[in-house]
């Protein structure tokens, strides 16, 4: 069967929205921090520690829901997920205690949302496209920044009006009305419908189910991949993006900003503004991934993140002024650049593994935004200030550049296991 439209780009259409959908309850922390604190009396710390939870969970499902993806297929995976973030951001607003948040903002949406992470990006790209992979990763990843685009403003407005439940509902909602559509256009293979992927000369059959369970393959891609040196420092310098981004600039933003007399709703505004250039940012890097060196473009990118973090406690001030836009501008940018060349490399250096051992990439990526999340709270709640949270994150930034840069030392890689599809460098 012919078609006009090659079904890639309806699959990567549906991917697109589902990850809007998620990333709906991902911008919900940042707003809600300060009502929370205010209406309950929770420490920030003890709320960001919930944020710990979630983010700690987006990470860790990633590889485990990347595997059961590969048993149970993409749509169903996705459905579940969405549903889950549904119940989850629901369900807060009948929450008395902090343990409760814990629960729905830490475990069920923290399992939604990490079903739907990068990982899901990287396995619907690796079994549909083969041309244009790189742009399709940026295009796809920035679904998140569009998500945050489109749901910041209006949860922070919302959040002010009607209150921080009206806020919760809202995406819960938005969430379960995305499930029609994965379940209408959302398709497990290219060999479902009967063509090739995009690029691709011929229809490759879908892969048999893996033998083992998800949690079985998801954990022996882990073993391998832990013995190769590559790993190890995708995984370090992902690990500082996390806690440079979501973990610091992403929930610690707004109520720094507040800190020095800027109003809650203006601070949300400039931390969407990053979603805007973050969209754009994302697409040019997938586009660069496709024809520079990966480890070139990393390098930069943490370099130009850490310098840039090392300036930001000094814009700082009541109101929104050029220097701070100029900076809101160039993170936005840089915000998940990170993403299609890290992609890229996994694929490179492991193979038809590489979406599986992405996701525990990523899993170190959010590992280390749920340690930025807890310290930045503990330093401003210490010391009344986030500055040093602020340099230390430049820091950070600087040695994953340098990571970056050092896997140039293993560019080369051989297989090793043909059953996982994995690779390892020459020199590990």
């Amino acid at each position: 069967m012919k078609y006009r439209i090659h079904p890639a780009w309806l699959v990567a259409v549906a991917a697109f929205v589902a990850l809007i959908g998620a990333a709906g309850f991902r911008a919900t922390p940042s707003v809600l921090l300060q009502p929370l604190h205010e209406e309950f009396g929770w420490s920030l710390s003890t709320i960001s520690a919930a944020v710990s939870v979630n983010l700690l969970l987006y990470g860790l499902t990633a590889p485990f829901a990347a595997a059961l993806m590969n048993r149970f297929g993409i749509r169903r995976v996705a459905m579940a997920a969405l549903l889950l973030v549904s119940a989850g951001s629901g369900l807060t607003v009948f929450m008395t205690q902090s343990w409760q948040l814990m629960l729905c903002w830490g475990v069920l949406v923290g399992l939604g949302t990490g079903s739907l992470a990068l990982g899901f990006v990287a396995t619907i790209t690796g079994r549909w496209f083969v041309r244009h992979r790189g742009l399709v990763t940026g295009v796809l990843t920035a679904g998140g920044a569009t998500g945050n685009l489109i749901f910041l403003p209006v949860l922070s407005r919302l959040a002010e009006s009607e209150g921080w439940r009206t806020a919760s509902l809202t995406v819960s909602v938005a969430a379960v009305c995305v499930v029609p559509l994965i379940w209408w256009r959302l398709r497990d293979h290219p060999a479902d419908l009967g063509v090739a992927a995009l690029g691709a000369d011929t229809v490759v059959a879908a892969p048999p189910k893996p033998a083992g369970g998800a949690a079985r393959t998801a954990l022996s891609a882990l073993r391998d991949a832990a013995r190769t040196r590559a790993f190890w420092l995708l995984a370090g310098g992902f690990a500082i993006c996390g806690a440079t981004t979501n973990g610091l600039v992403g929930t610690h933003f707004i109520p720094a900003a507040h800190d020095h007399g800027m109003p809650q709703t203006t601070a949300a505004g400039l931390l969407a503004l990053v979603g805007v250039f973050d969209i754009a940012g994302t697409i040019a890097s997938g586009w660069l991934t496709d024809r520079v060196d990966s480890r070139i473009l990393l390098g930069a990118y943490y370099a130009l993140r850490g310098l840039s973090l090392l300036v930001l406690p000094s814009l700082f001030a009541a109101a929104a002024h050029p220097s701070m836009l100029i900076f809101i501008l160039f993170y936005g940018l840089d915000w998940v650049a990170t993403v299609p060349p890290t992609v890229t490399l996994c694929r490179e250096y492991f193979g038809a593994a590489g979406p599986i051992v992405f996701g525990w990439v990523f899993a170190s990526h959010q590992i280390g935004a749920a340690f930025a999340a807890t310290a930045a709270g503990l330093v401003r709640d210490q010391l009344g200030a986030y500055t040093w949270a602020w340099y230390g994150a430049g820091a950070l930034a600087l040695l994953a550049s340098l990571l970056s840069l050092m896997l140039f030392a293993g560019k080369h890689f051989k297989p090793i296991a043909p059953g996982l599809g994995l690779a390892v460098p020459a020199d590990s």
